[in-house]
């Protein structure tokens, strides 16, 4: 029997159960309105309820901040997860890795798809500047990287990529009202079927409400989501690539890697 480890939320102390929430109630500013927040987060079963702030989002919209205690404990040794642990190699040292197993460049495409505008995602992992003193894939001399921007339809990033036999394809969804990023992300998937790429291109989905068990349920190899850097995503396609090609064995450089 594994042992257990029972944890709780911690505030001011350890295991005093104090979280902080935010969230908007369709009323008024006023002091009816805090009441209202407060009884709300009662009736979610948490007690000692202070709200902190109470901000005028919009006309009958009010933005509030809670501090309360929750009485939630759960098992940390029960809880089983994918992750990707990256054993990183450097800028330098992933180039000379290319170009001693593989001797050609690594092609890669990406894009913010459907109707989503924003790229501020896909461009701090391909563009050359990258982000926090890590470089994009564009800087990467035994890189290919294709940024096709914002607003590519699924079967025109697919298509683009399928002409240059692209190693891996790079989605970014940043807009995730009403779960669009998903729907749009098993469109796809599906058109990935269609064109017979899935299993023979690396196929990645980025993105501030992605992780990578959320990428693996919609058909995806990996998920990065807030936080990546493009040298963890230059890392993952390089030692996917060789895998694919018999040229290093599976789980070399990644513990819990997708099977």
């Amino acid at each position: 029997m594994t042992e257990k480890n029972l944890i709780r939320a911690y505030g001011d102390r350890r295991d005093d159960g104090i979280i902080q929430i935010s969230f908007t109630l369709p009323v008024a500013a006023s002091e009816k309105a805090k009441e209202a927040a407060q009884l709300y987060c009662q009736k979610l079963g948490l007690t000692d309820v202070k709200v902190a702030a109470a901000e005028r989002a919009a006309d009958q919209y009010t933005f509030f901040i809670v501090y309360a205690r929750s009485p939630v404990i759960i098992d940390y040794n029960e809880i089983d997860t994918p992750e990707i642990s990256i054993k990183k190699l450097g800028f330098y040292e992933l180039n000379d890795l290319i170009e001693e197993r593989l001797a050609r460049k690594v092609v890669v495409f990406g894009a913010c798809t459907g109707t989503d505008t924003h790229t501020v995602g896909i461009d701090a992992i391909l563009n050359m500047k990258g982000f926090a003193g890590d470089y994009g894939l564009e800087r990467y001399p035994w890189f290919d990287a294709y940024n096709l921007g914002s607003q590519v339809p699924n079967a025109e990033l697919i298509r683009r990529a399928k002409e240059k036999n692209a190693d891996a394809i790079l989605v970014s969804q940043v807009v995730t009202q009403r779960d669009v990023h998903k729907e749009n992300s098993r469109q796809f998937i599906d058109e990935a079927k269609a064109a017979g790429i899935v299993g023979k291109t690396t196929l990645l989905l980025g993105g501030p409400r992605v992780d990578h068990k959320l990428a693996l349920e919609l058909g995806f190899d990996a998920g990065f989501g807030p936080g990546t850097k493009p040298s963890d995503v230059a890392n993952f396609v390089v030692h996917q690539v060789l895998q694919r090609h018999g040229k290093e064995a599976k789980g070399t450089h990644f513990q819990g890697e997708p099977t």
